[in-house]
């Protein structure tokens, strides 16, 4: 039943097209028609054959005449159709292949940051080809070939039975064994193969985490033990895959055995039938005709259920994760939120992440957390690793729903407005600057496609990004390499800030986003993100708190609850969690601060 349903979903998939699949289908039963018709054919010619001697020579060559007519064009008519599917089904696969990846591509960018984290990316690329090639291979291979087998079995041969029923039930039977012997090996094999597609997974993963951690593994000289790693993991693989292949080879010989022992049992019984007048010599051949048909096209059947055997741990990985449901979902009638003004409430916000064996929340991560951000108001979170700062802002832009309370932008709850329209009004400014490996240019227009030349460089002026920009050796459209690895991380920083710039939302979060720089690079960097931040609701969190000084107001997080709020002057100047923070962090300019006091 696993088969059935994973590869009935794999035809499904075929939508408005399953009416080419019609088409497909009536091609491939004229298909099996005129080759069924070709033992047919054969028998009445080797008839007519047997009766030379008894026949008038005009009779019998009229009547070869027109045998080998019908021959002719039965050949001809097998030809078109075998075009016509041919092609047909070419452009069927192709066309929905790359209709599927896209589905795919699709759904899983726009899965929260929570399915990410849990996922390897690894596993995610190789569902995604394996998948694809996976429901390309079963429509190409099974209209263009199979499908004609499974009517001639289906269908046509049934019909045997009107030519001879007990040459026919034996061609039947012969059938039915090995249709039965396939079964049972495709039970035995199912559980093992899904295991080997485990270890196929780790493979992949394995090979992705080190590849793009190779830095990592050149400098700690991991080559030897990550080599080892890759092996033993391939190793499993073999282990766990050859008693597969073992029994899938029994049944290529047992098919290619059947094949000599069908010819073998129509002999047979055929003569048996002949010397007791209930069978002649054109109709046994015939049905030794039919049994090299149906005998062949079978072992190709067996071959193509062997391969859809073990792509259906690939494809069942694939629609595992089209299945995957986003933690927030979008509502159907959920409205666009227009022109924010960027007035952000969060009341009474509690949150708990899900424990991965249950729906149930775990540990709480934010308790009870209530606060107002006016428009253009600069917002610092500050707290030890782990206080719920970075939660604070994950909720704000989405990534994950409150479990209790709600937050506003602009009075409207962040679960009534679209997804697209709430990230559109908040921009992001990360502490490692995430690029692509694309060109200077193309990584500024992630946020607004449609930004003119002029825009992008009077963005890129006030990031102080322009100057390094344009000593690049194809200025604006010079490729940055993966993660921008060919740009320092300052320069990094100044991109990533001109294309917050370019974005223009109302709502900044700047996510630690200097603390990784050197003084000098932070200074250049601290001039651009002023020039960012004015005019906008800004939150900043920082561990830092030198970086937080004139920020309107400064949220103290501890536990995940906000245990003191005020300006910076205002939390200093009274003994609390802030003020220790600050001893921790400023201890040398500490006399001077309380001599200001």
């Amino acid at each position: 039943m696993r088969f059935f349903r994973v590869y009935g979903r794999v035809l499904g998939l075929l939508g408005r097209d399953i009416r080419i699949a019609g088409f497909l289908a009536f091609a491939n039963l004229m298909v099996a028609g005129l080759q069924f018709l070709d033992p047919v054919l054969f028998g009445r010619v080797v008839n007519l054959l047997s009766q030379s001697d008894k026949l008038p020579h005009e009779q019998m060559w009229h009547q070869a005449a027109i045998v080998l007519g019908i021959w002719v064009a039965v050949g001809i008519g097998g030809i078109i159709s075998n075009i016509a599917v041919a092609v047909r089904t070419e452009r069927l696969a192709h066309r929905h292949r790359i209709k599927s990846m896209d589905r795919y591509f699709r759904h899983v960018l726009a899965l929260p940051l929570s399915f990410h984290g849990e996922t390897h990316s690894g596993r995610l690329i190789k569902a995604m080809l394996s998948g694809t090639d996976g429901l390309f291979g079963t429509w190409l291979v099974f209209f263009r070939d199979q499908l004609s087998t499974i009517l001639s079995a289906a269908v046509l041969l049934p019909m045997t039975l009107f030519l001879n029923w007990h040459l026919g039930l034996v061609l039947i039977a012969l059938v039915a064994v090995f249709l039965t012997m396939t079964a049972i090996v495709v039970r035995k094999t199912e559980t093992a193969q899904k295991r080997v597609e485990g270890f196929n997974s780790a493979l992949a993963g394995t090979a992705q985490d080190a590849l793009s951690n190779v830095m990592v593994v050149q400098s700690f000289t991991r080559l030897s033990a990550e080599g080892r790693l890759f092996n033993d993991i391939a190793n499993q693989v073999i282990r766990h895959q050859f008693p597969v292949l073992n029994w899938w080879a029994l049944v290529n010989v047992m098919t290619r055995a059947s094949s000599t022992l069908a010819i073998i049992t129509i002999v047979i019984v055929g003569t048996w039938l002949h010397m007791n007048g209930m069978a002649s010599v054109g109709e046994i051949v015939s049905f030794m005709g039919f049994a090299m048909l149906l005998i062949g096209r079978l072992e190709t059947a067996a071959s193509f259920v062997a391969s859809l055997f073990f792509k259906l741990p690939a494809l069942e990985d694939y629609f595992a994760i089209l299945d995957s449901r986003s933690s927030v979902p979008e509502k159907d009638n959920a409205h666009t939120l227009w022109a924010p003004r960027g007035e952000v409430r969060f009341e009474d916000v509690s949150f708990a992440y899900p424990m991965s064996d249950t729906p149930l929340p775990g540990t709480a991560v934010l308790a009870n957390v209530s606060f107002k951000a006016h428009p253009g108001m600069c917002v610092a979170l500050v707290g030890h690793t782990g206080a719920g700062k970075s939660t604070a802002m994950a909720l704000l832009q989405r990534m994950w729903d409150p479990t209790s309370g709600r937050i506003t932008i602009d009075g409207h709850d962040l679960r009534d407005v679209t997804l697209d329209s709430l990230r559109s009004a908040v921009g992001v400014v990360f502490q490692e600057s995430l690029l692509f490996n694309r060109s200077i240019r193309d990584n500024l227009l992630i946020g607004r496609p449609e930004a003119t030349d002029d825009e992008i460089e009077e963005a890129c002026r006030m990031a102080d990004a322009h100057e390094f920009i344009i000593r690049q050796q194809h200025g604006y459209d010079t490729m940055i390499g993966e993660r921008g690895t060919t740009l320092s991380g300052g320069q990094r920083q100044r991109l990533a800030i001109a294309r917050a710039l370019l974005k223009n939302p109302p709502i900044l979060i700047l996510d630690e986003a200097t603390s990784a720089l050197d003084a000098a690079t932070e200074a250049r960097v601290s001039t651009a993100l002023k020039t960012l931040m004015a005019g906008r609701t800004t939150f900043i969190i920082a561990h830092r708190l030198s970086t937080v000084r004139d920020a309107d107001e400064i949220l103290v997080f501890d536990d995940g609850r906000i245990v003191e709020q005020g300006s910076f002057d205002a939390l200093l100047a009274r003994p609390g969690r802030f003020a220790d923070l600050v001893k921790t962090q400023l201890s040398p300019t500490m006399p001077h601060l309380v001599a200001a006091e």
